[in-house]
């Protein structure tokens, strides 16, 4: 599977059209997403980016904090294989 800029965008959307039942359900966290479905939850970004990159390889997903609020909204992370 290629996991495109589209795929990321889509997920980032799909994130923000989710973001307020994400929060009600799970409170604050960071979320692994891949094709509009959670991978993974964590209660930390560094370790949510260490261990979806050794499960499911650089550039196969993206990690959003949720937090409650809009600050959530003004970053996306997303992982990238550099070749």
């Amino acid at each position: 599977m290629i996991y495109t800029d589209n795929n990321r965008k889509k997920d980032f959307q799909w994130f923000l059209d989710n973001y307020d039942n994400l929060y009600q359900t799970y409170g604050h966290k960071v979320f692994v997403i891949q094709n509009e479905k959670i991978l993974s939850i964590f209660d930390d970004k560094n370790l949510a980016i260490d261990e979806a990159s050794q499960a499911y390889g650089l550039g196969n997903f993206i990690v959003q904090e949720c937090t409650g609020d809009e600050s959530a909204y003004m970053c996306y992370i997303t992982s990238w294989e550099l070749v």
